[in-house]
């Protein structure tokens, strides 16, 4: 990506908005709603609506077969993502659609209003075994746009009529509007939540997660979430060196005060086109520490902006990937906060009604 980084936008994250070479696609150039903010000669770049498109796919469960993820398969209701977080590694999904994993990502979204009917139908196969559905595995399944479509409640009403497992991963105290749904499950061994708290400093979450629920209210519905009866753990993904990483212990310590079970932690990776976008967004909002900030990465990723290998990418590598985990470990153990994920339970599984109702 060669072109200079555009001035912030307001309420958006990434700073680029090329389409990658990688599949052959042309450049995008600039058009319509996301014009180059180069060319406002009033100064601040203007606001950039968000389109939604709907998508129509034949499958809504995602199968993964990755070693080093606790889960194997998994429903994303929406794809890009609002809240517009510049480490996003599900940013170069959007290449696929001729779209920037820039700007693109974080305005042009596509939603995915079959997936209830399309997960009833996978559910009532002959041949499916239950195992835990994990939501928001590549974008978020509460960002703002679910208040309107709705389709992770949905999907959830349908995990809720056949006592399927499921777990949550957000950034959104949005999650909360879906307790009386969540709750139940969780009281069955059938739910669990995780909340991504990267950051507890308002100011750097304004521009690392530009479009996120403040960090103290992601705390809160930890809170409601425990109060409720639900499992939820809170995640400190990904941990940007010279950024976050000196919030480690403050968060761990406010994840303990709402009362979370447990926490995790990831170093930062930046697969494809994120290492680019983060430069760029590191140019315009950090110059002074950029090079720091890449140097300590590429010490976590064996000299590279990322690491794809399995395990290494999860955890970093060499002196400083090890200070992070002893710092974690350390502050974990005082505050008696586990690591460990919750077994949740398969067996009370019973497949959709079809035509033919369920015999009791």
């Amino acid at each position: 990506m060669g072109t200079p980084p555009l001035p912030p936008r307001p309420g958006r994250g990434a700073t680029l908005n090329e389409t990658p070479q990688r599949f052959n696609l042309k450049a995008r150039e600039t058009d319509g709603d996301w014009l180059d903010a180069r060319e406002d000669l009033d100064g601040e770049a203007p606001r950039l609506k968000t389109d939604v498109t709907v998508e129509r796919p034949r499958t809504i469960i995602t199968r993964n077969q990755s070693p080093d993820v606790g889960f194997d398969r998994s429903i994303n209701p929406y794809r890009g993502c609002e809240h517009g977080c510049i480490y996003c590694f599900a940013r170069p999904t959007h290449a696929f659609h001729d779209l920037s994993p820039g700007l693109d990502f974080e305005s042009r979204l596509f939603a995915k209003p079959d997936a209830p009917k399309l997960l009833r139908h996978e559910l009532m196969a002959r041949n499916y075994v239950p195992r835990p559905i994990a939501f928001g595995t590549n974008t978020d399944p509460y960002q703002p746009i679910e208040g309107e479509w709705r389709i992770t409640r949905a999907c959830l009403e349908v995990l809720v009529e056949t006592l399927h497992p499921f777990t949550i991963t957000t950034k959104s105290d949005r999650v909360v509007r879906d307790l009386d749904i969540i709750a139940p499950m969780a009281a069955k061994a059938l739910a669990a939540v995780v909340v991504s708290v990267p950051t507890i400093d308002p100011v750097t979450a304004r521009t690392l997660e530009p479009r996120c629920p403040r960090p103290a209210k992601r705390l809160a519905a930890v809170r409601a979430l425990i109060d409720a009866g639900v499992p939820t753990f809170v995640s400190l993904a990904p941990v940007v060196p010279q950024i976050t990483d000196h919030e480690m212990e403050h968060i761990l310590e406010a994840a303990k005060a709402a009362g979370a079970r447990g926490a995790f932690f990831l170093p930062v990776r930046l697969p494809h086109e994120v290492a680019p976008l983060f430069r760029a967004w590191l140019d315009v909002h950090h110059p002074d520490r950029a090079a720091k900030v890449m140097a300590t990465i590429q010490s976590i990723r064996g000299g590279k902006d990322n690491d794809p290998n399995f395990f290494t990418r999860m955890q970093g590598q060499g002196p400083w990937a090890e200070l992070l985990r002893t710092r974690f470990k350390i502050a974990c153990n005082r505050l008696d906060l586990k690591g460990e994920r919750l077994k949740l339970r398969t067996d009370l599984f019973r497949p959709p009604e079809g035509d033919q109702l369920r015999l009791l």
